[in-house]
């Protein structure tokens, strides 16, 4: 057995080889599938037009030979690194804020320590690329520099682009665009969905919010991860990369889509807890196991198991939950 995944990522000792085999047998004739289709609608060009096509596509997963190009497109990373030519290597050239080098630095040797391609020991070591896109990015986006969690998501990048402009970009369309005022030094955006998730739990899995106000806890104590890091270390890597397939094309709701299908998939499970430290447990817990490795059925069940869930609920939301942050202040 590979004790060691195909990004790089060193398999846990308790790993589970054979239900994994199984998976994969079954999941390798579906990629083999998209990747036909795949060929077929980009034929050769590198272009795509947002559709209804695209979209079914996209949440069926893209291949991994197509994935950066897609997301690049769908994100409009694409237009913007060919609107803006040298950009990324001016910003790699021109003074440094010796305050932002030194948190990235502290930070690298903790991005990934369980992936071999990010150990200094590798050739290429993959930390010299995550280093220039954080660099770049914290002078490029002031407003926000650099925080903890940047590091995973631009190393995730890395992983599946091999490219450092690319990566750039499309951490630019994350923490700019899709994501609102995540990382900004108040994290207000990411305060704001966590409250969001709960008024959507009280919606749709009401039990499980009971549950949580009786005990006293708060919903960032459970899921700010799953929010910070894009279930990056949460969920497995095959299933954290259909998630951002979705997540580049469809935008923020899709982090909402996967937290309530978690929530509402194991409500039984998280209804057995009893206490507070019980029901932290459980938060772990239901991020693990098959349910969430047979990444092509979670995906058909985060589109079916919340129900709907539009744009227009969701920033409604935000709005009701972010007025309320800044009332308590």
């Amino acid at each position: 057995f590979c004790r060691v995944d195909p990004y790089g990522f060193e398999r846990p000792e308790d790993f589970d080889y054979a239900s994994y085999e199984a998976f994969f047998s079954r999941y390798l004739v579906v990629l083999t599938r998209r990747a036909i289709k795949w060929s077929k609608l980009l034929k050769g060009n590198n272009s795509i037009q947002k559709s209804l096509k695209v979209k079914r596509y996209i949440r069926k997963g893209i291949p991994n030979e197509h994935r950066a190009l897609i997301w690049m497109i769908v994100s409009g990373a694409q237009t913007n690194m060919e609107q803006n030519p040298g950009y990324y290597h001016r910003l790699l050239e021109g003074e440094k804020n010796d305050k932002l080098l030194e948190a990235i630095k502290t930070d690298m040797n903790r991005t990934f320590p369980d992936n071999v391609k990010f150990r200094k020991t590798a050739d290429p070591c993959l930390q010299h690329a995550l280093y220039n896109v954080l660099v770049a990015y914290g002078h490029h986006n002031k407003a926000v520099g650099y925080c903890q969690g940047m590091n995973f998501i631009a190393g995730y990048l890395i992983l599946i682009t091999k490219n450092e402009e690319e990566s750039f970009w499309l951490l630019d369309a994350l923490i700019g665009r899709i994501l609102p005022d995540y990382y900004s030094p108040a994290m207000l955006g990411l305060k704001t969905d966590q409250e969001v998730l709960g008024e959507l739990v009280k919606m749709k899995v009401p039990a499980v919010a009971e549950l949580m106000e009786r005990h006293g806890v708060m919903w960032t104590l459970v899921v700010s991860r799953w929010f910070i890091c894009l279930f990056i270390d949460i969920l497995p890597v095959e299933t954290v990369l259909r998630i951002w397939d979705c997540l580049f094309y469809e935008g923020s709701k899709i982090i909402f889509r996967v937290a309530l299908t978690l929530i509402k998939q194991h409500q039984a499970f998280i209804l057995e807890a009893t206490n507070f430290p019980d029901i932290c447990e459980k938060f772990k817990q239901i991020t693990k196991g098959t349910f969430v490795t047979e990444c092509h059925s979670f995906m058909q069940k985060i589109f079916t198991d919340p129900g709907s869930l539009s744009m227009a609920t969701v920033n409604k939301l935000r709005e009701t939950c972010r007025e309320k942050l800044l009332s308590q202040g």
